[in-house]
């Protein structure tokens, strides 16, 4: 039978397969360069051993790190996306372990003194690099180091508008990673993100601010970085979040650009989420006027934007609505090797997309191995196959009544820990 269990913020995972699948027993390892199993390395057909192949990749990552230091801009550009490249990939949390204050440094320095494309490729290696570490001591080390540069690039007008923004994601993602425990961090990482979003909130008139090209983007940005870390958020600051931004929110649904209206509607549903699971009668005050809203959003016809951000635009706001609504929220199930998470939920969506955005196309591979993501997602330990293991089925029913279980439990323990979190703020 697979295994169900609640992740941080209940997110539901599932160390097992899908419906009429065959469930395999599994036994536990914690590191992806354990597995003895081989690979076939691309173009060649040769068969590579797995360890092999991962001492590879650490001595070209070696070189990587000792060229963020050269004088040259090109070589500290190049070796920070080949670090980009490498850390999202593969796990190699022994490997970075002996070396994340020289990592940590070196970033440090591109982000202080590099120019604005060093900027934002060193932005995003922290996010990476706090991934890698976890939660633990190690990561909480980096981020109180890194937390100071990241904030200052993210609120300073006159950095380069990418820079800004990946400093953005990278705060939302490691502060969510690093300090979910420590109250004063994750207030000041919220601070400086809703100031930068503010930007685009109402002025005194109720007119929305004009704002110049790329700022959207980085407001959205900020945005949902904002949003990840609301979920962290005790119900005493939930109440206060919802009195002050829903109203500004709902009036920035009116925004021209698609991208931050589409982000705008999913922060809506996330926190009516917040609210609801604070308090199961949590109705937004302005909910027929905002209803209306969605409803224009979701059938927009204007021919005036394109074709794709149209059909992108009805597709969200439909969903916004539903659930607003009725509280209806289509399921989607991330399948890897033979494990998957359910996205059933605002909440557990904004999560899953916040590591995807910096994972790239390594999310799946991290989900499989990384143990941070794992206990996030309630998947337990990273899983080999024992083949010698007879398969067995699990019913459609038995799956209902194991989902049922969770979603009933997601609650309790979130606001358990709300409570906890209460006491320190």
């Amino acid at each position: 039978v697979p295994r169900l269990k609640k992740g941080r913020n209940g997110v539901r995972g599932e160390s097992g397969v899908s419906d009429d699948d065959l469930a395999l027993e599994v036994l536990s390892h914690y590191s992806s360069t354990s597995e003895s199993a081989s690979v076939i390395e691309e173009g060649t057909g040769e068969v590579v051993d797995e360890q092999t192949a991962q001492e590879e990749t650490e001595d070209k990552l070696k070189q990587c790190i000792d060229n963020l230091m050269d004088k040259s801009a090109k070589t500290r550009l190049a070796a920070l996306e080949s670090l980009h490249l490498g850390f999202s990939s593969r796990v190699l949390y022994e490997f970075l372990l002996e070396r994340r204050f020289t990592i940590s440094d070196c970033l440090e320095r591109s982000l202080k003194k590099g120019g604005g494309e060093e900027q934002a490729t060193a932005a995003t290696v922290c996010a990476l690099l706090c991934v890698q570490l976890g939660g633990g001591v190690e990561g909480e080390e980096g981020f109180k180091m890194l937390r100071p540069i990241l904030s200052s690039i993210l609120i300073d007008s006159c950095a380069s508008l990418p820079a800004r923004q990946s400093c953005a994601r990278a705060l939302g993602m490691c502060c969510y990673v690093s300090a979910s425990d420590d109250a004063e961090d994750l207030l000041k990482s919220i601070g400086h993100l809703e100031s930068v979003f503010v930007g685009s909130y109402p002025l005194g008139d109720g007119t929305l601010p004009s704002v110049k090209a790329g700022i959207p983007a980085l407001h959205s940005a900020a945005l949902q970085s904002w949003a990840l870390l609301c979920t962290l958020c005790p119900a005493s600051r939930i109440n206060t979040i919802l009195n002050h931004h829903m109203p500004r929110l709902h009036t920035c649904l009116e925004s021209s650009e698609v991208n931050f209206r589409i982000a705008v509607g999913e922060t809506i549903a996330l926190l009516c989420e917040l609210g609801r699971d604070i308090d199961q009668e949590f109705e937004y005050e302005d909910c027929d006027a905002l209803c209306d809203s969605l409803k224009n959003l979701a059938t927009d016809g204007n021919k005036h934007r394109a074709k794709n951000d149209r059909r992108k635009q009805r597709s969200i706001f439909r969903e916004v609505l539903h659930y607003i609504e009725n509280e209806d929220f289509t399921e989607e199930k991330i399948q890897f090797g033979i494990e998957a998470i359910y996205i059933d939920g605002w909440i557990r969506r904004r999560i899953y997309d916040a590591f995807k955005e910096v994972l790239e196309s390594g999310v799946r591979h991290h989900l499989q191995f990384n143990p941070l993501l794992r206990d996030i997602f309630g998947l337990g330990p990273p899983l080999i196959l024992d083949a010698s293991v007879k398969a067995s089925r699990i019913s459609r029913t038995e799956r209902h009544l194991f989902n049922s279980a969770a979603f009933k439990a997601r609650t309790k323990l979130r606001n358990k820990v709300r409570d906890k979190r209460a006491d320190v703020m």
